[in-house]
């Protein structure tokens, strides 16, 4: 038996294939399909189940289409009830595979009502589990995705749901969907695969041997959850269409449609020289699509903004994973457009702009970010909120705004998005607000 593992970095996620005599298990595939069925085609495999855990919160399942390419046997827990044919997974009720390959579902609620994990048995003896979104590696699926009213009660059953697969014999493989980079955690999640033995001696929430004290811990302190999540389940539960080509046909700058919302993807030093006005410029890296999907009303119209030769082939194929299918082109010459500008300041030359009297600083991090290392005086607003809450009112056009965040990736955005509304940004670049903390108490003191 082989397990072969398929990390998307941007979403925090990750497919498996199982492989055992000629026979192969999809779990939890993504839109792009692919590169899945290629791996398979490598080793000689026919696909004989796709397995969802459950209904994606995160992303648009590729399991459907999985299945009609292949003819495998799509699976899905039976509380999913999705509006596709698929085999409805029970609790307990062993699904046979063929050549002593069975896997039996495991009722494992919490990240979502219908949650069910996979257990996998070679020859009636168990050797992995694909855990979904509920025992990840030092972590657990969040419970709260589905709405606060809900998520006191899906805490709870994540109680009982991690206590369940942590009976299972230590030996035994832990595969989980969910891991680090994605806000379907709990926490930081550690490592990507791990065992149940090692995750009973080093998953601090096995320590917690009450349900109401558990759910006190995943829900002390929610991570913020994308915009676009909200679309995923109901995409999931309906089906979606195969994924789309992934090329984008080339425009004149003079040509872009009235309705585009327009996303440049350029490295940030080029969008600083000049970018479209009223363009939103998210540098082209793992995590583009999520971005793209968090910050631009979902479906909307876009137009990308590229580099000669750059990967837009790349940004299409992440937009899609989340089921933006609305791409209509890319500019690849501003030619003579007007454009508007930023600053980009290393550490040294933004710290002594921040220590003049007078300057305004915004810092875009997350919430636990800023809590974790304050910086004193800042305006503090994440990211997504100057889209939905729009610029702060203490923020003045009249003087530049000194934007920062970890790295200057997540101040790129926000520049844009201030520059939009008139103000003048200047982004702190290749270092974060932790070392702009520290240069400006070596400043002051000094």
């Amino acid at each position: 038996m082989e397990v072969v593992s398929f990390r998307t970095p941007g979403l925090g996620d990750q497919t498996y294939l199982l492989t055992h005599e000629g026979k192969g298990v999809l779990v939890d595939p993504q839109r792009d399909i692919d590169r899945f069925l290629r791996a398979a085609a490598e080793r000689d495999v026919e696909l004989r189940f796709v397995l969802e855990t459950h209904l994606h919160n995160d992303y648009v399942s590729g399991g459907e289409q999985a299945a009609v390419r292949t003819g495998a046997e799509l699976v899905l827990p039976a509380a999913a009830a999705p509006a596709y044919p698929h085999t409805p997974a029970f609790h307990l009720e062993d699904i046979e595979g063929g050549n002593g390959l069975s896997l039996r579902p495991v009722h494992t609620p919490g990240h979502t009502p219908e949650h069910t994990s996979y257990l996998v048995l070679v020859e009636g003896l168990p050797v992995a589990v694909f855990s979904g979104g509920s025992l990840l590696v030092s972590s657990a699926g969040r419970p709260d995705l589905l709405g606060t009213a809900r998520a006191r009660t899906l805490a709870r059953l994540q109680y009982g749901s991690l206590r369940r697969l942590a009976a299972l014999p230590p030996e035994i493989g832990l595969f989980p969907t969910h891991g680090e980079g994605s806000f379907c955690t709990a926490s930081g999640a550690g490592r990507y695969t791990s065992t149940i033995g090692e995750e009973i001696s080093s998953n601090p929430l096995l320590a917690i041997e009450d349900a109401e004290r558990l759910a006190d811990e995943l829900l002390a302190a929610p991570m913020p959850i994308p915009a676009f999540y909200q679309y995923m389940g109901p995409a999931n539960t309906l089906g979606v269409p195969p994924m789309p080509p992934a090329e984008a046909p080339e425009l004149a700058v003079t040509d872009l449609p009235q309705d585009a919302q327009v996303v440049d993807i350029r490295p940030r030093r080029k969008q600083a020289d000049g970018f479209l006005p009223g363009s939103i410029g998210i540098e082209l890296a793992d995590d583009f699509g999520s971005w793209a999907g968090w910050l631009m009303p979902y479906q909307s119209s876009i137009v990308l903004v590229a580099e000669p030769g750059q990967d837009t082939a790349e940004a299409v194929t992440q937009l899609a994973q989340i089921g933006i299918d609305t791409v209509r082109g890319v500019v690849r010459d501003l030619g003579q457009a007007a454009v508007a500008t930023f600053e980009l300041l290393d550490l040294a030359a933004f710290t002594a702009r921040a220590n003049q009297p007078g300057a305004q600083v915004l810092d875009v991090r997350m919430p636990n970010e800023q809590a974790a290392a304050p910086l004193q005086g800042a305006v503090e607003r994440f990211l997504p909120d100057l889209v939905t809450g729009g610029i702060p009112a203490e923020l003045d056009r009249d003087r530049p705004v000194l934007v920062a965040c970890g790295s200057g990736r997540r101040a790129v955005v926000a520049a844009t998005l201030l520059a939009r509304e008139g103000y003048v940004p200047v982004v702190l670049n290749g270092a974060g607000v932790p070392d702009l903390v520290a240069a400006l108490r070596t400043l002051q003191t000094a």
